[in-house]
């Protein structure tokens, strides 16, 4: 029984128009999101058959593609609830996510500092990755970091809360070769009340993890 599924869309193909075409959605979950989550669930399934044979040649491989399909899987499954039609602009008290405005001001000194570090980080990735915000648990900081395919440059332990897909299948269809004009619309999506949300959970259960002093 697989492990992992693919999680149903928070909206139509068309909500995130005209940001995101509905073709590029409808491709981008329905094709490559749905790969990696059978990349996931097949290479579990692999590690199984060499436990069970105790054949362990190809081990560096797979624990490699499980790293690569299961965080893809996982940075999708946040891509996706952190936009919405409705979304953009800066994240104000007035609209509840005070908290999360804060966290950004202190941490970068201000949202305009942090919307350009962002940008930087999502639009200069070499070849395929992202741009993520993530809650640092050992500072109780923000952090922006840039993950490369899906793995690495990442501090431990950090907690993606929102997160820019900068591979070409994002957007190409739609912005051609351009990364920084799509990068740059993306933040008239972003949905504050999710990010916050994601803000408030990763540090409620920051203590559960191993922090170094």
């Amino acid at each position: 029984m697989a492990i992992y599924t693919l999680p149903e869309l928070p909206y139509d193909y068309t909500a995130l128009e005209p940001v995101i075409d509905p073709q590029i959605v409808e491709l981008h979950h329905d094709k490559h999101h749905a790969a990696y989550v059978k990349g996931a669930n097949d290479t579990l399934e692999q590690l199984e058959e060499a436990r069970d044979a105790g054949s362990w040649g190809a081990i560096n491989g797979l624990e490699k593609n499980l790293a690569f399909h299961l965080s893809g899987h996982i940075l999708h499954s946040i891509y996706w609830h952190n936009m919405t039609g409705d979304g953009g602009g800066e994240p104000l008290a007035a609209d509840g996510v005070g908290e999360l405005a804060d966290a950004i001001a202190e941490s970068f000194g201000s949202f305009a500092g942090f919307k350009a570090q962002l940008t930087k980080a999502a639009a200069t990735t070499q070849g395929s990755g992202w741009g993520v915000l993530a809650y640092e648990p050992v500072s109780g900081r923000l952090v922006v970091e840039q993950i490369y395919d899906h793995q690495g440059n990442v501090g431990q332990g950090s907690v993606p809360i929102l997160v820019f897909d900068a591979w070409e299948h994002a957007f190409y269809l739609q912005y051609k070769n351009q990364k920084v004009d799509f990068i740059e619309a993306m933040w008239n999506v972003v949905n504050w009340q999710d990010v916050a949300k994601r803000h408030t959970t990763a540090k409620a259960r920051a203590h559960s993890l191993l922090l170094a002093p």
